[in-house]
Order: structure tokens, then C-alpha cells, then sequence
């Protein structure tokens, strides 16, 4: 008997699903930040055994949009909603439970109806507490009564993923859940992203922790060229040339992204290089670049020359 399913992980910004997806699948896939908006596509990793393969999804947090990009990072949120065999719901001992309403009204519906899908089993939700590690015992009990009246019909899982509590837990009640299916991907497969991709989101992390304000969500990576070089005497484990350009919207946001004598360029690269060799296990040779493209945040065209697939 094999089991396997998709799993995707939805809830409000800055609740840690992206913590989790990196402790579920035991890889640094998501970046984490302690600023919202952090994810902006939805991102698989995949977990493989002898008798499973789990397909998790990490999706942006769920917000109303006020520009293109942030419509799009909804729709993968909603996107999650339709495809899963498991869904997990993730909240938080500080989120505002009625907070985005409409989007926890379909996830209601999905635990009390137990949609069929195609294979027959229904979506199975699991509510997640996150971060219990940051509240009392008391408060817990409060949230668990809350959410056992809000969704009935969903198993309710207190955790931290940052320390790992109830991860193991939750892992095996996931896999029991997985509908008997053989795999959907080759069981060495990781992820569906590219390494490009991985490089973007490195950079762009370093961006988001290391700038304030508008700054960071007004910026995009694109990888313009990628080189893994073979092994050689000078580099026993080969080398991987990068070039890569931050887009920003306005000229004032790249002179603060260069910095005086490009000293805060030089400093996210310096963060993303050391990163991306962990990431690949070889050194990196990392180029950056700064241009300016105006409003792409707001242009269906831009938008899918990053790789947002806008319908």
C-alpha cells in the first residue's frame, strides 16, 4: 500500500507556515521573515518514504490586495483550497481569529462538507495553533475550545515550528490521511522550483531583512544568468557563477537599495552568497545589479516576466 497527496498549508501573514513547511519537509525551502507578505508564490516540498510521497504547498498569507502582485498571491492561497487532499490551517497563540473572514468561511465549508475529490476521499483540514511556546496553558485551552466551536470538523494540533513541538505528531497524523495513490513526482525529487528560483528567494529574503518600510515589497529578483562550473583544481567542488538584477519601482529606492558606496548592496550579497553555498554545497561567485522598473507590482505583463502565472 502506498499513500500520497497534497498538503497545502494556508493561513493569515506572519502565522509561520512557512516555518512549517521547511520543519514538515527537513529542508530550507520558504523563506522566513519576520515581515508579512514574505511568500509570494506558492512553493512544493516534497517528502518521500518507501510507502508515501506527501506534495506540501506553502502559500502566501491571506490579505486583500491592493496591487496585482498581492491579487495573485491571493489566488495561490485560494488555488490551495481547491486541489488539497490535506489542508492545513494554520493560525497562531497572537493571530486575530475573524481576521479575513471570507477566505476562513471557505475553509469552514471545506471542513464540514468534506468535499469529495477526484479520488474519492474528501479534504481532510487540520487546525493548526502555532507558536504555543509564546503563551500560557490557560490561553491555549481558550484558543482550543475557540477553534473546537469555529471548525468542528477539523483535528485541532497545537504547535511550534520553530522548536519543533508536535511536528512529529502532526507528520504522521498528515500521512495516515494521504488517500492509497502512487507517487505524483520521482522520489528524488525535492521541490517543483528551479535553482534560479531558490537564488531569487535567498536574495530576496536578505532584502527584506536587511531594508525597512516599502523597501523590500518593492523589489523583485530575477537571476539573469546561472553557471555551475564542473570540478577543477582551483575549486575541488566546482563553482556556480550568478548574476543576478534587483528591480525596484522608483530611482530614490535604488540608491537606498546601492547604499552609501554600495555598502548595503554589498552586504546582501555577502548575507545571499553565504546562503546560496550552503544551499548547493559549493562556493558561489554572486553578482548584483540594481534597475529600476516602475510599477511592475502593477503591470500583468511584468508580473508574468517574473513568473507569475496571472491568468
Amino acid at each position: 500500500m502506498h499513500r500520497s497527496g497534497f498538503v497545502n498549508i494556508v493561513g493569515n501573514p506572519n502565522v509561520g507556515k512557512s516555518t512549517l513547511m521547511n520543519a514538515l519537509v527537513g529542508e530550507r525551502l520558504s523563506i522566513i521573515t519576520s515581515k508579512a507578505q514574505t511568500t509570494r508564490h506558492r512553493i512544493m516540498g516534497i517528502v518521500n518514504g518507501e510507502d508515501f510521497q506527501i506534495v506540501y504547498s506553502d502559500t502566501p498569507g491571506v490579505l486583500k490586495p491592493n496591487y496585482k502582485l498581492q491579487e495573485q498571491m491571493l489566488e495561490f492561497s485560494q488555488g490551495a483550497l481547491v486541489d488539497a487532499d490535506v489542508l492545513l490551517y494554520v493560525t497562531d497563540v497572537q493571530d486575530t481569529p475573524d481576521k479575513n473572514a471570507d477566505f476562513l468561511s471557505k475553509v469552514k465549508k471545506m471542513a464540514n462538507s468534506q468535499k469529495p475529490m477526484a479520488n474519492g476521499q474528501g479534504t481532510k483540514v487540520f487546525l493548526l495553533i502555532n507558536k504555543i511556546d509564546l503563551t500560557t496553558p490557560e490561553t491555549l485551552d481558550n484558543l482550543v475550545a475557540y477553534w473546537q466551536k469555529e471548525l468542528p470538523e477539523a483535528a485541532i494540533f497545537p504547535i511550534s515550528a520553530k522548536e519543533r513541538f508536535g511536528i512529529d505528531q502532526l507528520f504522521k497524523a498528515v500521512k495516515d490521511a494521504l488517500p492509497e495513490c502512487p507517487p505524483f513526482f520521482p522520489k528524488d525529487q525535492l521541490t517543483d522550483k528551479s535553482s534560479r528560483f531558490f537564488v531569487n528567494e535567498i536574495i530576496r529574503e536578505k532584502i527584506l531583512i536587511s531594508y525597512d518600510k516599502e523597501i523590500p515589497y518593492s523589489t523583485e529578483v530575477e537571476v539573469e544568468a546561472f553557471h555551475d562550473e564542473p570540478e577543477n583544481p582551483q575549486h575541488p567542488k566546482g563553482l556556480i557563477r550568478i548574476q543576478a538584477t534587483i528591480y525596484v519601482e522608483r530611482d530614490s529606492q535604488k540608491g537606498i537599495i546601492i547604499g552609501h558606496q554600495g555598502a548595503a548592496l554589498k552586504k546582501v550579497g555577502m548575507l545571499a552568497r553565504k546562503d546560496i553555498e550552503a544551499f548547493f554545497g559549493k562556493p558561489v561567485f554572486l553578482e548584483l545589479f540594481v534597475k529600476v522598473d516602475s510599477d511592475w507590482r502593477s503591470s500583468t505583463s511584468r508580473l508574468r516576466h517574473y513568473g507569475y502565472d496571472l491568468s
